[in-house]
């Protein structure tokens, strides 16, 4: 009966410890590391106002993997129309750099190379890109500056030309959100003599911008916003009907984050 009596005591003496007592196994240390992908199918690819797929959709998607110290990699891809990269129907962009908050700023530096595999086709010219950047951000403001560290997407001595880019974000709540951006590209060299409008002027800059809203759920977001900008270009595919890419448009989108 004592032994009985004994056993009963210590099962609710044991009963009454701290669970992490019972328990040993310590947790795991959280990883440094983040990654994180993105997809989404688009009305329109517009790079700086102009469109890339001939006003045709494009489906787009990526990843980000980050390190707590602010150091990421990350690679974005899309279709674009073959005529107008000489053979290729895919950009690849891969990047990487440095983000850091100092106060309610943030800061990003980092380098950018476009890469368009089969581009040069026929003995055309082969077209990538690689540009430096510096970005800032405050509160729903952003400024982006970039500069070419090569022949812009294959122009003769269009080295250092240069993109700066403007943005608004804000949280209107309830999902919603107000986007807004302007654009200014300067152009050098062959990016300058081999780009002429519809009308045949050479203009060595160009003013691009875009207007819209998002609403997001559950990692979905859908979006619409009028892109354009203050030139008239007719590149690719849409050079054999005379067409204007670089026009005002409205282009719809649905994407996902994970």
């Amino acid at each position: 009966m004592n032994c009985c009596r004994f056993a009963l005591v210590a099962a609710l003496a044991l009963g009454t410890l701290p669970a992490s007592a019972q328990t040993a196994t310590p947790a795991a240390p959280a990883s440094p590391w983040t990654f994180t992908g993105n997809a989404g199918l688009f009305s329109d690819y517009r790079f700086r106002g102009i469109s890339q797929t001939n006003e045709k959709p494009a489906f787009q998607g990526g990843f980000d993997l980050s390190h707590s110290s602010g150091f990421y990699v990350g690679n974005w891809n899309s279709n674009v129309d073959s005529p107008l990269y000489n053979g290729a129907n895919l950009e690849m962009d891969l990047y990487g750099g440095y983000k850091l908050a100092v106060g309610d700023f943030g800061l990003d530096f980092g380098a950018l190379y476009y890469y368009y595999p089969g581009s040069g086709a026929g003995g055309t010219t082969k077209i990538d890109n690689t540009e430096l950047y510096f970005g800032g951000t405050w509160g729903p403001l952003s400024a982006k500056y970039s500069y070419a560290v090569s022949d812009f997407f294959g122009w003769p001595d269009s080295k250092g030309s240069s993109y700066l880019d403007l943005g608004f974000a804000y949280d209107v709540g309830s999902g919603f959100g107000l986007v807004a951006h302007i654009g200014y590209q300067r152009l050098k060299g062959g990016a300058i003599t081999n780009t002429p409008q519809m009308d045949g002027s050479t203009p060595n800059s160009i003013v691009d911008y875009k207007v819209g809203g998002t609403y997001t759920l559950e990692g979905w977001a859908l979006g619409v916003a009028l892109i354009g900008t203050n030139r008239d270009y007719s590149f690719g595919t849409a050079a054999s009907k005379n067409k204007n890419i670089s026009g005002n448009t409205l282009v719809v989108s649905v994407s996902k984050s994970f």
